[in-house]
């Protein structure tokens, strides 16, 4: 059988200072090559969640933290931040705050050079991450000349340049335009198909995770409440409802239909699919 690249054994984390735990009792399991959403309410404990899969939960944030987070194998209490950086990238929500270089190389580099990584190989990962997110010849570039679509790719070529197993996206689209959305989101779902990666987006943008997540995971109060497909999770719309969510705009169609006794069968989750079949009910070619 295979083997996770990431599990959380009982896991409760509490910040400092505060009561209630930021996590309590998670237990979760994703495999290789996974795309991954969470979704829930702001404190349900998403943000806390993807930190704790590189060590920055407790290590940088203090705090107290029971059980056990294990990533390809290793145990992240064995091992500092940026080790775990080579394994897991993260990526937040406002790439102009990550920028720090005066040009787009040595955002890129700057990772590598904290790694140790020699000059000629540091070049060649460089021009390699950048061409593969689309900013190939951008190495003079500033990162503050670029739009924020562009910025945010940046951002994820300095992750991509440590060569990870698992990219974690924080909330990426969340100050982006409908074009940068589709920009994060369509390289996201590359680094996944095409090249394996496991890939974690904690994300309001519903749409998009029903398009391209494999597993959704809904979080509230530090929990992993909900774990399933996307037609699994989406289809329960009044669930959903009660935590405060949302779920996609065509699984609303689907069962307000449905409550009308006009939608039979599983309730669509993409605008596609919803489409088509309301064509169908029509009598439409």
């Amino acid at each position: 059988m295979t083997e996770p690249i990431l599990s959380f054994r009982d896991v409760t984390y509490t910040y400092p200072g505060t009561e209630e735990p930021a996590l309590s009792e998670i237990n979760l399991e994703i495999m290789s090559g996974e795309y991954v959403g969470i979704v829930g309410l702001n404190g349900a404990g998403k943000t806390t969640l993807g930190l704790c899969v590189n060590g920055v939960v407790p290590a940088m944030l203090s705090g107290t933290r029971t059980g056990q987070v294990v990533v390809s194998g290793l145990d992240v209490d064995d091992y500092p931040v940026r080790e775990m950086a080579k394994i897991v990238g993260m990526v937040f929500d406002n790439p102009e705050f990550q920028m720090s270089q005066i040009t787009c190389a040595e955002e890129v580099a700057l990772g590598l050079e904290n790694a140790g990584v020699d000059v000629d190989t540091m070049t060649e990962s460089v021009a390699q991450a950048l061409e593969l997110v689309g900013l190939k010849g951008f190495q003079e570039r500033s990162p503050l000349g670029l739009s924020g679509g562009q910025q945010q790719r940046l951002a994820i070529a300095a992750v991509l340049a440590m060569k990870p197993q698992v990219l974690i996206m924080d909330e990426p689209t969340s100050n982006l335009d409908p074009i940068g959305k589709q920009e994060v989101f369509g390289l996201a779902s590359t680094l996944n198909q095409d090249y394996g990666m496991t890939v974690i987006v904690i994300e309001h943008e519903v749409e998009v995770l029903a398009d391209f997540a494999d597993r959704i995971l809904v979080m509230d109060k530090g929990k992993v409440v909900m774990n399933g497909t996307p037609e699994e999770i989406f289809g329960q719309v009044d669930a959903l409802n009660v935590l405060g969510l949302r779920v996609p705009e065509a699984t609303e169609l689907a069962n307000i239909l449905e409550k009308k006794g006009i939608w039979k069968g599983p309730k669509a989750i993409r605008t596609a699919d919803a489409v088509e079949r309301v064509t169908e009910m029509m009598g439409g070619d």
